[in-house]
């Protein structure tokens, strides 16, 4: 997270990493709403000693030192009490008492906490004093989200689950026969390769025995690996798996394999082969020869296959909406259940592998697909920079439907709908009246044309008058950044108007002037 700079305050605005406080009169009772709320959200700043104007803009308020110190002294007896706040995240060097024109600021940071400590939940009450950030507010977690951090905490992964009601003949024959065969040829010399059915599936993770009865049953990850759809749904009942392609716009799919067709078995194998053979038809092939035989595996070939291995990897079964990969003539997204165990930061950066469905990976790591070490996604990243196409962009949303969102673009010219990066650390806006430019979107006057989607945005607003930019961005299924920026170019066409403060107010439609 990029560091907080006194000296930038007024340029500051809140947004889902910064919150102002006053604080005048002592520490605010919101104040640990927004600390739960950072702390299983991105992590942010929360701002004592500071107001927000009517414009959005910060000043301070004129603490004293003397109201300063007593502010951070009440700040840390009541953080470190388990009864009023379920875990202690900053340490004393991120809290810092910095001096500003007009008074003193306090600036506490709160990091993303670890996932093992998440829920952090306020006044000893899990349901109802767990919050996220969203915007420049905090809201209440839903027990679902709640469900969804605590399967999270675990030391083992949630497909390590042993499942008593199944047997190992409840696999599909042929996705085991099949995975066989591709680890007969990938582990030559192998001892589990003359193993029989039962204890080579023991042997890769697909199957342990129980300690309810002492019999072989199939894992969880076994299930999703080598099961049919209609028991994986009994044991999830949001499973899905969907590949969508869109290559001719006049179409809905020019080509789809979804889990609930009754067509395959639905499994995570069988998906990953069908689709990787599908997403190597988006890349272009170079000619090269190793000896007299053409090599078709490219980087970019190897970049894909990681990138659909990781969506599987760390999706969350039990989540809603299931895992999409969709792929259109100039990119390629892969959407997966769940938000980032590590965060994006260290997603990005690599090197720490923390995989939702661990023992799924392994499976799929015996086949030599997917890494191990946590450097997947750093690959796809050095892969595009090396083919000069536009950085890849990581999306994490959190909500009802926690999703992690990848994006590739295909073309060099072609540039995402979230332009910029979706991982900006603050998404400042430093002025109102800043000209907007939208890649290939130019305004020049009230009559300009608007797009399709800020026509939606607009009928949005409308319905929903007091919703913020994330909740305008899921409806339309851009980032929080392309949605405000089409709200600023409605508002300069006078279509759009913001009527009262930024937190308390709402969005006004301005009727007949809609083309």
């Amino acid at each position: 997270m990029e560091p907080f700079d006194i000296a930038k305050l007024a340029s500051y605005r809140e947004n889902n990493r910064i919150e102002a406080k006053a604080a005048k009169g002592g520490l605010p009772r919101s104040m640990w709403e927004t600390y739960s709320a950072f702390a299983n959200t991105y992590g942010g700043v929360i701002l004592l000693g500071v107001k927000e104007r009517e414009d959005g803009t910060f000043e301070t308020v004129g603490l004293t030192p003397v109201e300063a110190e007593h502010l951070r002294q009440d700040f840390w007896n009541t953080v470190s009490n388990r009864s009023k706040v379920s875990a202690v995240l900053p340490i004393e060097s991120e809290v810092e008492v910095l001096e500003a024109d007009g008074g003193i600021v306090l600036a506490i940071h709160v990091p993303r906490a670890p996932r093992d400590e998440r829920p952090v939940y306020i006044n000893n009450d899990l349901f109802g004093g767990t919050y996220r950030r969203r915007g420049e507010g905090d809201y209440r977690c839903t027990r679902q989200e709640i469900s969804a951090m605590l399967r999270d905490q675990g030391a083992e992964t949630m497909d390590s689950k042993v499942l008593d009601d199944l047997t190992v003949a409840d696999f599909n024959t042929d996705t085991v026969r099949a995975y066989r065969n591709r680890f007969r040829a990938v582990r030559q010399g192998s001892s589990w390769t003359d193993l029989d059915d039962e204890r080579f599936l023991r042997a890769v993770g697909a199957a342990m025995v129980s300690r309810e009865d002492g019999k072989l049953h199939p894992t969880f990850g076994g299930l999703l690996m080598f099961g049919n759809d209609y028991d994986i749904v009994r044991e999830c009942p949001h499973y899905f798996l969907d590949y969508q392609e869109t290559l001719d716009p006049t179409i809905r799919w020019t080509d789809r394999v979804h889990s609930g067709d009754g067509m395959w078995s639905g499994n995570l194998f069988d998906f990953f082969f069908r689709v990787n053979l599908k997403l190597a038809e988006s890349l272009k092939t170079p000619f090269k020869l190793n000896g007299i035989f053409r090599v078709d595996d490219t980087p970019m070939h190897k970049a894909v296959r990681e990138a659909l291995a990781n969506c599987l990897f760390n999706a969350d079964y039990h989540g809603v909406r299931g895992v999409v990969v969709r792929r259109t003539p100039d990119k390629l997204v892969f959407e997966n259940p769940g938000d980032i165990r590590t965060g994006i930061e260290q997603m990005r950066l690599g090197g720490v592998s923390d995989p939702r469905n661990g023992l799924v990976m392994k499976m799929f790591s015996l086949i030599d697909v997917g890494e191990r070490a946590g450097t997947g996604v750093p690959d796809v990243f050095a892969t595009w920079a090396n083919a000069g196409l536009p950085e890849p962009q990581i999306e994490e949303n959190f909500g009802e439907a926690d999703r992690t969102i990848l994006t590739l673009m295909l073309e060099a010219d072609a540039k995402p709908d979230n332009n910029e990066q979706i991982s900006d650390d603050y998404e400042q806006i430093n002025s109102s009246n800043e000209q907007i430019t939208d890649n290939n979107e130019q305004l020049n006057g009230l009559n300009e044309q608007i797009t399709e989607r800020q026509r939606i945005v607009l009928r949005f607003v409308e319905k929903s008058p007091r919703a913020t930019y994330d909740d305008m961005a899921r409806a339309v299924g851009v980032s929080s950044a392309t949605v405000r920026r089409d709200a600023e170019i409605l508002i300069g066409c006078g279509l759009l108007k913001r009527v009262g403060s930024r937190k308390a107010g709402q969005w006004e439609v301005q009727r007949g002037e809609e083309s």
